[in-house]
């Protein structure tokens, strides 16, 4: 989900009539445009100027299938020609979101931005409102000469910059997941539907969790899914002290 700051009556950060909403729109749109073009499924929380709350912006990424979200921002400073550079906020700085801010500002770095780092903002609506990892990048400051150089001569190197930040952090914690591997404890696989219905109801009036999946056209009754080993092991030894036959399986 990528969000464009602000919208309809309200301008963000204004500056000699350069308005901050038309920027993040248009770099939204880019960003959106680039990563769909490198296979990612993109939602976008507007696109066109139309007015959100915060609260609404956070509620239309949680009402969506959206695994991350990224709000886009220009940044300003009461007086201009003040400060100049790229920062991401985040609720937390820690885990997906932190990876977000380290990745889109070292890649923006890379397009002449000075790097402002991460800011833990907690208070921001779009990152403590939202389900999934979330981050706000504000993209230069809009009353910064500089800046806004830089941002009109290389939007589309900028623009990149923003998706390959985004794609790096992604697929990186996409790899992870992967690898990871997770656990469940079989306690018997049948080529009869009933049968394994007879014992996962057996588990379950001796208070045991289990559920049925199909493999290779038998059914199979587990207990429990485990991402230590160790634990599912333990589990397995319970299971087999009440009666069960239990063996640990990777799933």
């Amino acid at each position: 989900m990528i969000d464009a700051g602000h919208g309809g009556y309200d301008n963000g950060a204004v500056f000699e009539g350069r308005a901050e909403k038309n920027d993040t729109l248009n770099l939204a749109l880019a960003v959106g445009n680039i990563l769909e073009n490198s296979g990612v499924d993109v939602l976008y929380t507007r696109t066109t100027d139309i007015y959100q709350s915060p609260n609404e912006k956070a509620n239309i990424a949680n009402r969506s299938d959206a695994s991350y979200f990224i709000s886009l921002h220009r940044n300003s400073s009461e007086n201009p020609d003040t400060y100049s550079g790229v920062q991401t906020l985040v609720y937390e700085d820690a885990g997906i979101p932190a990876l977000f801010a380290q990745n889109i500002n070292a890649a923006l770095e890379k397009t002449g931005f000075a790097n402002l780092g991460t800011s833990v903002r907690p208070n921001l609506a779009v990152l403590r409102g939202t389900n999934m990892p979330a981050a706000l990048v504000e993209v230069g400051f809009i009353n910064t000469e500089q800046d806004n150089q830089l941002f009109d001569l290389k939007f589309p190197e900028i623009a990149q910059a923003i998706a390959d930040g985004i794609l790096q952090t992604i697929q990186g914690a996409n790899l992870e997941a992967t690898e990871m591997e997770n656990y469940s404890v079989e306690t018997g696989t049948f080529m009869h539907y009933r049968n394994a219905e007879l014992l996962a109801k057996n588990m379950q009036e001796d208070s045991i969790d289990s559920f049925i999946e199909p493999v290779n056209r038998c059914y199979r009754v587990c207990h429990g899914k485990f991402t230590d080993k160790k634990k599912a092991q333990k589990a397995a030894q319970k299971l087999f002290e009440r009666g069960y036959e239990a063996r640990v399986i990777v799933r």
